[in-house]
């Protein structure tokens, strides 16, 4: 598991807890985070938008190739599709 250093805010129903218990739930959610928070779950749940060209980008591999260059080119927009 990656101990990475993240600031969580982490609400509970319940009033009183093990003194164990939060930093297992903590250790929990790091763990699913570190595995949904990377490039290729970025790039399916975003679409490009190039007002350039009139086009809409969905295809992961073309997206990371946007995003990897160094400067980008303007009305070139990141839309999430929720």
């Amino acid at each position: 598991m990656n101990l990475s250093n993240r600031d969580l805010l982490v609400l509970t129903k319940r009033s009183a807890m093990q003194p164990g218990e939060l930093e297992h739930e903590v250790e929990l959610l790091v763990d699913l985070l570190f595995h949904v928070e990377n490039i290729t779950a970025f790039c399916v749940a975003n679409e490009l938008i190039d007002l350039n060209r009139y086009k809409i980008i969905r295809k992961p591999y073309l997206i990371q190739q946007v995003l990897r260059e160094k400067k980008l080119k303007p009305f070139v927009f990141i839309s999430n599709m929720n």
